[in-house]
């Protein structure tokens, strides 16, 4: 899966069937030498549509296998999550009260596109190649006593097409234990 920059001219933002959840096509220039973009570029993206969005922390997580499955966790606090290389299929499922409780998006994640999530929106990726960098960026800092809501990557409700399935997954213990949909208790936002 060998990402071209040359597709990715123009930056985008769209919003997608769950609230406040925003896919960005970032512009990516390349040339023999490799590829440049503005990962996060505040005034552009806010004229586009992107809601307002004060960064205060910074996150990587390194990736070395193809099939690391991590998620899928709903925070307090807003996310715009990217790759710095490699891609990831990246799952979504929307866990705040509401008439959209429980509904899921999909899409693959290069070094092209990124997406914005809510807090109250559940986030899960899996890695389609070795040595990923995922990175997002936060607007609260972590603490050991934020109320995260969760649910099961793999739940039957849910549906997620994942391209590897969990028998081939790398995935903590800790991530299978997450609650089935039915018995997730909404997050109030």
């Amino acid at each position: 899966m060998t990402f071209d920059p040359q597709n990715y001219n123009e930056l985008e933002v769209s919003e997608t069937q769950i609230p406040g959840f925003y896919v960005i096509k970032l512009a990516v220039h390349g040339d023999n030498r490799g590829w440049f973009k503005e990962n996060y570029q505040k005034e552009k993206m806010q004229k586009l549509g992107l809601p307002e969005f004060e960064v205060v922390q910074n996150n990587f997580s390194f990736n070395k296998e193809v099939g690391v499955t991590r998620g899928l966790h709903a925070e307090p606090w807003e996310k715009f999550i990217s790759v710095a290389n490699g891609s990831v299929f990246g799952a979504w499922v929307d866990l705040r009260a509401g008439q959209n409780f429980g509904k899921t998006f999909t899409l693959e994640i290069n070094p092209g596109v990124a997406v914005f999530v809510p807090r109250g929106v559940a986030n899960g990726y899996q890695t389609l190649e070795e040595n990923v960098t995922y990175t997002y960026l936060v607007n609260e800092h972590w603490s050991p006593d934020s109320a995260y809501t969760f649910v099961n990557l793999f739940d039957n409700e849910l549906n997620i097409p994942w391209p590897i399935k969990k028998e081939k997954a790398v995935i903590s213990e800790k991530d299978t234990m997450h609650p089935a949909l039915s018995e997730v208790k909404p997050m109030e936002v």
